[in-house]
């Protein structure tokens, strides 16, 4: 479980079913690691790179291969405090990144629309990259958060250009109302 606030960024490569990434912190095997939002464990850690085995499942929902530069979160601990949104790090697969524009101290975002659709309301959450966002703007073709500087200094979205994609999440909740109502409930 995570909360979608980014600790911070590492350089990554995949290779062979294997994702290596430069971590800013400490781990151990075992651990669960969000690397653009996908919850991973770590394999192997030697001090500043950690091992991660990357199954089809996952390669085929994300941008896991072809990443440079991640965002990394730590598993939340009980007790911990949950400032984003609740994240599993169960990516549900990639949009891509249409567009950004600048007004005063933020900056617009746009991205296609996912094939869940029922999961992009106004005021909702989603997570990009395994960042937790604020969905301001839903089109027909398109969704836009809004992301405020020090976001985008210590995430990669500041980097994106369009056409790049993104691996995203629906919210968890919304996938359980979704369900409620499908079940008649």
């Amino acid at each position: 479980m995570f909360s979608g606030i980014v600790e911070g960024t590492g350089k990554a490569r995949y290779s062979a079913g294997k994702l290596y990434v430069e971590l800013p912190f400490e781990v151990k095997p075992g651990d669960s690691v969000a690397v653009n939002g996908a919850c991973l464990t770590v394999v192997e850690f030697d001090g500043k790179t950690a091992v991660f085995d990357v199954g089809e499942e996952t390669l085929k929902r994300t941008n896991l291969r072809e990443a440079r530069l991640v965002n990394l979160e730590r598993a939340l601990k009980l007790g911990d405090r949950l400032d984003g949104h609740i994240v599993t790090g169960h990516v549900d697969g990639t949009i891509r990144f249409i567009t950004a524009r600048r007004s005063g101290n933020t900056t617009w975002m746009a991205f296609e629309m996912p094939r869940e659709r029922w999961g992009i309301a106004e005021k909702g959450s989603i997570a990009l990259n395994g960042v937790s966002l604020t969905v301001a703007r839903v089109e027909a073709n398109r969704f836009w958060i809004q992301v405020i500087p020090y976001t985008l200094e210590v995430t990669n979205l500041g980097h994106l250009r369009p056409g790049d994609r993104v691996n995203y999440e629906i919210d968890v909740l919304a996938r359980y109302v979704k369900r409620i109502m499908e079940a008649g409930v």
